[in-house]
């Protein structure tokens, strides 16, 4: 039993090998934020949501960024409004008059780390 025990441990310690040195590359971000940058990490690993809270200027969208920025992830922000479309964050078809056809414009909820700053802002139909 104490084999499988080190077998395991061995495996996490090379799986999770990544992990100081995304901390490193986030601390030269975020100075400070220690307790932010394991919670993002934490987040990022177990493919949840984080929802982070303050007043403006405390770098938010900062910390998000340079956390997709370090994993080589595609970043968008969207910005809530009152007057915000459903077609705003799923994107839409456009006419393409040179081929007669539709492209289809992919919104903001496509990419692998979404910001959505002052969702208190969006109206009931998003």
């Amino acid at each position: 039993m104490p084999q499988k025990i080190d077998e395991i441990t061995e495996r996490i310690n090379q799986t999770s090998g990544f992990i100081p040195l995304l901390v490193h590359e986030l601390e030269q971000v975020m100075v400070g934020q220690k307790y932010l940058i394991e919670r993002l990490i934490l987040g990022l690993l177990t493919g949840e949501h984080i929802l982070i809270e303050g007043v403006p200027g405390l770098a938010k969208t900062t910390a998000v960024k340079a956390l997709a920025q370090s994993v080589k992830a595609d970043f968008k922000r969207i910005q809530f409004t009152p007057d915000l479309l459903p077609a705003d964050l799923l994107g839409t078809q456009v006419y393409q008059p040179k081929t007669g056809g539709f492209d289809i414009k992919k919104g903001p909820l496509f990419a692998n780390i979404i910001l959505a700053d002052e969702i208190n802002r969006a109206p009931a139909k998003v």
